[in-house]
């Protein structure tokens, strides 16, 4: 082991996954994730060695791959279409293993504490990317799952149905208009933090998400972990039993209906 790897034993870990041979022992650069996937821009922090660099483009182009057949979509959804920029080791947050930037519609993973946020940060990307898609009024600046709630009139087309049923089945208990369990167990959670982070809209999408990612056969843990084991699982900030089944099966209709459709075009 290196001196690196004491130092930041986090990237050095060896993160589970089962999925199939994306790269053949071959090692790959950001360069190639970017010219593979589409992304916007990818940028790569001063502090991170080339060393450290290397393991991450591995780790990052598997997870890509893998979330890539979990979503049966063909490689540019995940870049959103070449708007989406990726950036490992800067543009987080101060606090924050992981954050999505609306403004510069960058995602960004810390060095050594960004591993198993990528589905749900890529999530919040998406969410913000679709929003002028599913809804008429929206803006550049909102975000799906918020205007939802707030009944946006949507654009007429069969995978923007297919979409409403994922968020009508985060926020509601099934053919009613009752708040679900997922809701209020944020709600909840909130309160006794005396916080407003868990029950926003984009949270709540975000940690369903990456539930239902975690769920797939195909594990990944650098691309999501902790959605059933951790502390936040036992309060119920992700979804649980038959909701997180049927948020799940709302999710794969959707973006493997979406899949299809790029694919004849």
């Amino acid at each position: 082991m290196t001196s690196d790897a004491l130092k930041y034993p986090r990237l050095y870990s060896n993160f589970y996954r089962n999925g199939p041979s994306h790269r053949d022992g071959a090692d790959v650069t950001f360069n190639d994730i970017k010219k593979i996937f589409g992304f916007r821009t990818v940028t790569i922090g001063n502090w991170v060695t080339r060393e450290e660099q290397q393991i991450a483009a591995n780790l990052f182009f598997d997870a890509l791959c893998d979330l890539m057949d979990i979503l049966a979509v063909p490689e540019r959804v995940l870049s959103l279409n070449g708007t989406l920029s990726i950036a490992f080791g800067k543009g987080g947050q101060k606090h924050c293993s992981a954050h999505y930037n609306a403004r510069t519609r960058t995602l960004a993973l810390a060095k050594n504490a960004g591993a198993g946020s990528l589905a749900h940060e890529w999530f919040h990307a998406f969410d913000h990317f679709i929003s002028p898609r599913l809804f008429k009024k929206a803006t550049h600046e909102n975000f799906a799952s918020a205007l939802w709630l707030q009944s946006y009139q949507t654009r007429d087309h069969a995978l923007n149905v297919l979409l409403e049923n994922c968020y009508q089945h985060i926020f509601l208990k099934p053919n009613s208009d009752a708040l679900s369990d997922l809701f209020n167990q944020s709600v909840k959670a909130d309160r006794a933090l005396r916080s407003i982070y868990y029950a926003t809209p984009q949270e709540m999408c975000a940690r369903a998400f990456e539930a239902s990612i975690q769920d797939n056969p195909i594990k990944n843990a650098f691309l999501v972990q902790g959605t059933k084991q951790t502390m936040e699982a036992t309060i119920g900030i992700y979804p649980r039993g038959q909701q997180r089944n049927i948020i799940s099966q709302h999710f794969y209709k959707y973006f493997s209906a979406l899949g299809r459709a790029l694919e004849r075009k």
